[in-house]
């Protein structure tokens, strides 16, 4: 494994996509409150803020993920980076095979998985112009089983996975590190319709920001991602055939 160290996040200057609430508003609070030089907050529209992003401080930077010319305009913008968090996400809340809308799995591909394909290959030119830093993908525990509830949401954060790994190979030499992160329930508006206990926001951007820090390769964030990896380990085909049996609740919720 690679002993490369990850950006400290004290002088920083990071760039985080999905800014507007969730866990990319709880990236820029910490980041800040960490000592970080500069945070770019990425948002779909700039005429659609959130009055807590505004209170942060923070630069607002016009990135809808999918559009190549919002990447470009804020990789030429941002040429002060140092860290990208890949944060933005789409769950369509469809099933993958016997699915409502066909193209539900393809915009969620778009968003998880080409979306930071193409923020990474867009900053990490800058990154490197800059002596190095790092890449943070925030995925979820839908990525390392198949997680038959959540449609194509689960293959798209798989990819991603796999994006990472090659990430960290391909810019090594260039000194910068890229971290995974695998995340369990969060209090987000991703998570509405789940019951029981979720992670606060800000808590999983502390973890991530501390493995990346490290140069850690993937990072399980909270007690979810943790016991998800335990279970699986310990017998993979009972835990993936729970996972299919949440499909047919009506009812979703996490372990106390």
């Amino acid at each position: 494994m690679s002993q490369l160290k990850g950006a400290r996040v004290e002088g920083s200057v990071v760039v985080v996509t999905g800014a507007n609430r969730g866990i990319g508003l709880g990236f820029v609070r910490e980041a800040l409150s960490r000592g970080a030089t500069k945070v770019y907050a990425g948002v779909r529209d700039v005429a659609d803020v959130t009055d807590e992003l505004r209170e942060t401080g923070a630069e607002i930077v016009q990135l809808e993920v999918t559009s190549a010319e919002d990447i470009a305009a804020a990789a030429a913008r941002c040429t002060d980076a140092t860290v990208l968090i890949n944060n933005a996400g789409l769950h369509a809340n469809d099933r993958l095979v016997k699915c409502d809308d066909p193209d539900a799995a393809r915009r969620e591909m778009e968003v998880n998985y080409f979306a930071p394909l193409a923020t990474t290959r867009a900053f990490a030119p800058v990154i490197a112009g800059n002596g190095g830093g790092s890449i943070v993908n925030v995925l979820s525990v839908a990525a390392i089983a198949p997680t038959a509830f959540m449609g194509g949401y689960s293959p798209s954060k798989a990819a991603a996975l796999y994006l990472g790994g090659i990430t960290r190979a391909e810019l090594g030499p260039d000194h910068i590190t890229c971290t995974s992160l695998i995340v369990g329930s969060v209090d987000t508006r991703m998570a509405e319709h789940v019951d029981g206990k979720k992670e606060d926001p800000r808590d999983i951007a502390k973890a991530g920001l501390r493995a990346m820090e490290r140069g850690e390769w993937t990072c399980d964030t909270d007690r979810m991602a943790f016991e998800s990896r335990a279970r699986m380990a310990l017998d993979p085909v009972r835990y993936e055939t729970g996972l299919g049996k949440l499909l047919f609740l009506s009812d979703l919720t996490t372990k106390a």
